[in-house]
């Protein structure tokens, strides 16, 4: 077995666990190395104390979970074939009666939960979810190797974007540019919606991209990230078009200030509550506060959502290996909105920043 499942069946055996069977695509492929969108239809991996573990998916599958690399038992199965039966009869080959369980309690629905726990009666189920986040949430080389490379192409995005602002264009026509540029880069799969959102409509944090036409005195307002190799990347960078007024130049260095003092108190050993209150008290202080509605960053790795979650309330602390956003931001209705995001790998005494895009003030002319 790989390291991963090592690290999982050893956490298995401290707490009396038999089986875990883990079903979210993005922990089936942190674990096995085997990257699915299964859409409907049941994926899953079996993880046990010692006994061989399995995989099983749709048989058209089968061939590209060899591929991927892993080696173990592959259960494939057609659209007309109950995957639960193989699963149970492979299960019991292993272990015989099970007493305990782990699953993902978050992941699985109430129908699939249904059907695990009629094939194990009297079984109980544990959550396997926070030593999966315990795992994925520090990186090793390879992982943030790849991360690095993710964060490059969203870089290059930027860059390809501030180059489309013109004025007339819309959101939208700056949006499809830059994606179709990163598909041209082998980019398959960006980690979530792309933003590009311009003058006021800069103010709503997770707004859409429309029809709306950038004009001269806007900000442009850019959130997106790419999937690449099966990691995530996220950066924001607003960029001005044209001379802006003193208020919205405020609100950026506002943002750019908390951004930076967030970024320098990240380190081995700082609670992520001290890096959230870091930007948020420079942010109040500045008359800001009630702009500034969501956490500072969030984990980032499989998926662009990862723990830990950099928030004033949350006393993990930073260690190296961690994998996070910085990104505050002040959003001013009618007016504006700026957000500045970074992502960072903690290092042995401090981060490295991995998103180079500039963050200082972008004037397009």
């Amino acid at each position: 077995m790989n390291n991963r499942l090592q690290k999982l069946s050893q956490w298995m055996k401290e707490n009396d666990i038999q089986v875990s069977f883990v079903t979210s695509p993005d922990n089936v492929f942190y674990l096995s190395g085997f990257l699915s969108d299964p859409h409907e239809r049941l994926l899953g991996l079996a993880v046990f104390q010692e006994e061989e573990p399995f995989l099983v998916c749709p048989a058209m599958e089968k061939e590209d979970a060899k591929n991927a690399g892993w080696s173990h038992e592959i259960i494939g199965y057609s659209d007309i074939q109950n995957p639960w039966e193989f699963i149970h009869t492979s299960i019991h080959k292993r272990i015989g009666k099970v007493n305990k369980a782990a699953i993902e309690k978050e992941h699985m629905n109430v129908e699939r939960y249904e059907a695990i726990s009629s094939l194990f009666s009297g079984a109980s189920f544990a959550s396997a979810e926070e030593k999966l986040r315990q795992l994925r949430m520090v990186k090793d080389a390879k992982e943030l190797e790849i991360i690095r490379e993710a964060c490059a192409l969203a870089d290059f995005a930027i860059e390809t974007g501030c180059a489309e602002i013109q004025e007339g264009k819309t959101e939208l026509d700056v949006l499809a540019a830059v994606e179709f540029a990163l598909k041209k880069k082998g980019v398959n799969e960006m980690s979530f919606s792309t933003m590009v959102l311009t003058g006021a409509n800069g103010a709503s944090p997770h707004g859409t991209p429309g029809m709306t036409k950038i004009q001269k005195g806007d900000l442009v307002l850019f959130d997106l990230g790419v999937v690449w190799n099966g990691y995530c990347s996220d950066i924001t960078r607003t960029v001005a078009y044209g001379d802006i007024d003193e208020k919205q130049k405020e609100i950026y260095d506002t943002v750019l200030k908390a951004q930076l003092a967030a970024v320098e108190a990240s380190k081995p050993g700082v609670t992520c509550a001290d890096i959230d209150l870091t930007a948020r008290n420079l942010i109040a202080e500045a008359g800001y506060g009630d702009y500034f509605p969501h956490r500072l960053g969030h984990g980032l790795g499989v998926n662009v959502h990862e723990y830990p979650s950099l928030t004033e309330t949350n006393s993990l602390l930073l260690e190296e290996g961690m994998v996070f956003t910085i990104e505050p931001g002040i959003y001013v209705p009618g007016v504006a909105g700026v957000r500045i995001e970074d992502d960072l790998a903690v290092t042995a005494d401090g981060v490295e920043i991995l998103t180079k895009f500039p963050k200082e003030l972008q004037i397009i002319k």
